[in-house]
């Protein structure tokens, strides 16, 4: 089987210590094997970016969004490729892989507009004869650590900001789907970016820790578990390092009496088995308000009925399988346990049957699902949706704000009022009105609350450049030789 090797420097390197199998999850089988980086080798990738660093901070604004420009172009030529690599490693569809990209893009395109973003601020004449302005630098070398979730997608929210603003980067993707992160750093280097600026590095702990202990690594960028989230928000920050950790979530659809329950059946089984639910926006909860749970489950039910599950590369699939053979058994263990913990089985996605070694497994849905249960309380990651029942929207409301979770939610209703009180008082970073996964577009930015997030910036848009830059102010005055004395007073702005 191929090795795929690390970027360090432009070069293609394939030291390994250690290798692992890269899996097909829709056959079981392995298909690359993938070099394991040692602590040395990813010091050799944060050395190649800080030696990348000089000459990247001082190429001009113009140059470098030349770069996005040629990358978002080549993006846009080579997405069918690039998509059946995200396919044939992750599992899900080539529609939903194809749609990735073009999210991805999104970035890439807000990235262009480099020259207005890194835009300072000026005062004139603050005081006699004194201005001062500010200005924008890039922090360094930055480090992103990026989920098997979205090995397009969520690498370029990290690394066009961070390059746009001038730093260099070292990219850690996850072990289980690295090719995308591969293809990307060479599509980087033919848009003309300079080798050194973006590196790739495989690995395991052992990587993670040494990018958290690096003292050229300057900032952190990470999204995946809440565990996980908060051990690299903890260590980075120990360590003096600028930190983004995003984490898991548990996503609530609050579904009203006078809503459209056609529409929030159809957005509640889009949302829930959409990527086989290995969405951190994914809808985990919908909660019934009121008198509409059977009529909702009913419908969610018949809809889940007529799901295609197969091979991501077959036309007609509209799911595919979960990531690994440990995750597959991981969910189906929350619906093996559903029923003792209170919950009604009404779709046991375990029955289904597949042919052949993949990973797969069917969607269920469970109702009159308990607060305190399992099933509620922990991130699933997997094509399993929950139904609580409540009598009010004040119920609904307080089950979303008591969560640990803040990530996303969503309302379904036809009431403004309702829609605006919603919006005002749930505890999420991000809230959909009868949009039931409300990701922003690439002109805003994307983070949640609570154990959703760990540390203060939201990943890609605006808060983006504010993470990967640093301000500095600069306060000016050309007096006249003549004018010039001796003033141990404090400065004043007369």
């Amino acid at each position: 089987m191929a090795l795929i090797p690390h970027i360090i420097g432009g070069e293609h390197v394939e030291t390994a210590e250690r290798t692992q199998p890269v899996f097909n999850p829709a056959t079981g089988q392995p298909q690359h094997e993938l070099a394991i980086a040692s602590a040395a080798t990813v010091e050799q990738a944060v050395a190649a970016a800080k030696a990348a660093l000089p000459a990247w901070r001082k190429t001009s604004l113009t140059k470098r969004a030349d770069v996005f420009f040629n990358l978002r172009q080549l993006l846009k030529q080579r997405t069918p490729e690039l998509a059946a690599i995200v396919t044939s490693e992750h599992g899900k569809v080539l529609s939903d892989a194809a749609g990735e990209i073009a999210r991805g893009l999104e970035n890439v395109e807000f990235a262009s507009g480099l020259l207005h973003l890194l835009k300072g601020e000026r005062d004139e004449q603050v005081s006699t004869g004194v201005d001062v302005h500010s200005i924008k630098q890039p922090v360094g070398v930055v480090a992103a650590i990026t989920p098997f979730n979205f090995p397009v997608m969520v690498p370029l929210w990290m690394i066009a900001s961070a390059i746009a603003c001038g730093n260099t980067v070292v990219l850690k993707p996850s072990e289980r789907d690295p090719s995308a992160s591969v293809f990307i750093a060479e599509l980087f280097r033919e848009a003309g970016l300079p080798d050194g600026v973006l590196n790739v590095v495989h690995g395991d702990k052992v990587a993670v820790d040494t990018l958290l202990d690096s003292r050229d690594v300057k900032a952190i960028s990470f999204v995946g578990s809440t565990p996980i989230a908060k051990y690299i928000y903890e260590r980075a920050a120990a360590n003096g390092k600028r930190v983004q950790a995003l984490g898991g979530a548990k996503n609530h659809m609050i579904v009203m009496p006078d809503a459209d329950l056609n529409g929030a059946a159809d957005a509640a089984v889009s949302a829930a088995y959409g990527s086989a639910g290995e969405r951190c926006m994914a809808v985990s909860v919908v909660v019934a308000v009121g008198g509409v749970g059977d009529e909702l489950v009913a419908k969610i039910a018949e809809r889940m009925e007529k799901l295609k599950i197969g091979d991501g590369t077959d036309p007609a699939s509209e799911m595919g399988p979960l990531i690994t053979a440990e995750a597959k058994a991981r969910v189906e263990s929350y619906v093996a346990g559903a029923e003792a913990e209170g919950a009604t089985v009404v779709v046991d996605g375990r029955e289904a049957q597949f042919e052949g070694d993949g990973f797969f497994t069917g969607v269920s849905l469970l109702d009159h699902v308990k607060t305190d249960s399992k099933v509620y309380l922990e991130e699933i990651f997997g094509p399993v949706l929950a139904v609580v029942r409540v009598d009010t929207y004040e119920e609904g409301v307080q089950l979303i704000n008591e969560h640990q979770f803040g990530n996303g939610t969503a309302i379904f209703t036809r009431d403004g009022g309702v829609a605006r009180q919603f919006e005002f008082e749930v505890e999420a970073g991000m809230v959909g009105i009868n949009v039931p996964i409300p990701v922003p577009v690439g002109s805003f930015s994307f983070g949640g609350w609570k154990d959703s997030l760990f540390g203060d910036a939201h990943i890609y848009g605006p808060e983006s450049i504010h993470f990967y830059t640093r301000s500095k102010v600069v306060t000016t005055r050309w007096p006249k030789p003549d004018q010039s004395r001796v003033d141990l007073g404090f400065p004043s702005n007369s």
